[in-house]
């Protein structure tokens, strides 16, 4: 199933947005839904391709149940219906005449039984009528569940609610946001009735090296989150937490689209790229490429380009192609150093990691390596120091300090297993140590802003 992001990153090519901060991600999550998809029908579509089904060009014959994957069960799927519009039946037959079938790769995937259809939640609380349905889908003989979200105007009859994107039915927590630079939008998590949920946003890096959010809403009693969102030149940066008791049942991003007919405010003018340069280390940047990274670095940490400080710390190359060491900064917050290599067009981010302010243009900066071409884990350590750098080393868990050969530039290549914590030291001529910096683990997960997790940030 495309998901959620996917759908409304689709919707959203109408208006001029700003480039994907996660585009590795996203590919990886694509990749990674079709191929759990194609071993889950592997069987099921030799099955149907003798009876002529599995495309849905003939109609499943009677006689044939659908082969059900990615369970039916859903933790919503027994939760009483919520939100303002689930007493007006007439307008919930309706819609569930409205919810339509899936488009994706594998093909289209029809409603399996309308009178099947579940409305979890349907409401204007938002200051937009919101849907989400729980849907039986069927490929051939194949019957998969989704909750697909629906969104209209307030009062929107039912013909007029259009699918906002998908999600696994086996998730416990679904969240959304449309929102857009000029008018605004709403943010919407729902999570199980017994269970807290809050929403935060206009997040900020401290000068401490945290992110911090200002919460935005929280939970009306029924598990589900509403936030009404202002006009914003940039990303809400949003952030859901919802708990039942002790335990977290999820913590991350609020998912959807943003966009702004302003133009993107991530893009580096000409005066901050040089200035950006000005006594970098290592050879002289490629303009078009520096351009990219630096926009991609401002993208991804949500930050204007007006207003921020962009420092290149290191310009060389790793496996051929072009590379950098960067950090950008909004004024009075911490630092977030990023590792890229690539080109101007189609580039890799190596490292997102969150500093303190305090003698961050000091610290060396070490960062793991990827397979080119790939996600395997490599033991490849880049680093790179500060000007004024004589030695530096590496520790790797708790074994002894190893010497990290370093070029003419203040940069070398070490090893580290991939599975080990490391920690890089920088020394001046006199043997006194300019910086320590942990070496982070391989990151997984782009979509949250460096600095929310562990992994990208070195504060506790």
């Amino acid at each position: 199933m495309t998901s959620l992001t996917d759908t409304l990153r689709e919707a959203a090519e109408t208006i001029d947005l700003p480039q994907d901060p996660w585009p590795e991600f996203a590919r990886r999550e694509r990749a990674h839904r079709r191929a759990r998809r194609v071993r889950r029908v592997a069987l099921a579509a030799v099955v149907a391709a003798a009876v002529g089904v599995q495309a849905n060009v003939v109609p499943l014959p009677g006689w044939a149940p659908g082969i059900a994957i990615a369970s039916p069960w859903s933790a919503l799927a027994h939760v009483p219906p919520r939100g303002s519009l689930t007493a007006d039946q007439a307008w919930l037959a309706g819609f569930r005449d409205r919810v339509t079938g899936i488009q994706d790769p594998d093909g289209f995937w029809a409603v399996a039984g309308r009178d099947r259809i579940k409305v979890l939640y349907a409401s204007d609380a938002p200051g937009r009528r919101v849907a989400l349905v729980l849907v039986p889908l069927r490929l051939g003989f194949i019957t998969s569940w989704e909750l697909i979200w629906y969104d209209g105007p307030v009062g929107a009859a039912p013909r007029q609610m259009m699918r906002g994107g998908n999600e696994d039915a086996s998730n416990p927590v679904v969240t959304l946001t449309q929102v857009d630079g000029e008018h605004g939008g709403y943010a919407v998590v729902i999570g199980p009735p017994d269970a807290a949920v809050t929403i935060s946003g206009d997040p900020h890096y401290t000068a401490g090296g945290v992110v911090e959010r200002r919460q935005l809403a929280s939970s009306d009693g029924t598990g589900v989150g509403l936030a009404v969102l202002p006009p914003a030149p940039l990303p809400p940066g949003l952030e859901a937490r919802v708990t039942r008791g002790p335990q977290v049942l999820y913590q991350g991003i609020v998912a959807g689209g943003w966009g702004s007919s302003a133009g993107d405010p991530s893009v580096p003018t000409a005066t901050q790229l040089a200035e950006a340069a000005r006594g970098s280390r290592g050879t002289a940047p490629d303009p078009a490429i520096l351009r990219s990274f630096v926009g991609l670095a401002l993208t991804d940490s949500q930050l204007p380009a007006a207003g921020s400080t962009v420092r290149l710390r290191w310009w060389g190359t790793v496996n051929g192609q072009a590379a950098a060491l960067l950090t950008v900064q909004p004024a009075g917050g911490g630092v977030i150093a990023y590792a890229m290599h690539g080109g101007a067009t189609s580039s890799r981010t190596d490292l997102r990691l969150l500093l303190p302010a305090e003698n961050a243009s000091a610290r060396p900066v070490g960062w793991r390596l990827r397979a080119e071409g790939g996600d395997g884990r490599t033991g490849e350590v880049r680093v790179a120091t500060a000007p004024g750098t004589a030695t530096a080393t590496v520790t790797i868990g708790g074994g002894s300090p190893v010497p990290v050969a370093l070029d003419a530039w203040g940069a070398g290549t070490t090893t580290v297993p991939p599975d080990q914590p490391a920690t890089v030291t920088a020394y001046a001529a006199d043997g006194s140590i300019l910086g320590s910096t942990p070496v982070p683990p391989f990151e997984n997960d782009m979509s949250r802003l460096p600095g929310d997790t562990p992994g990208t940030r070195i504060v506790p």
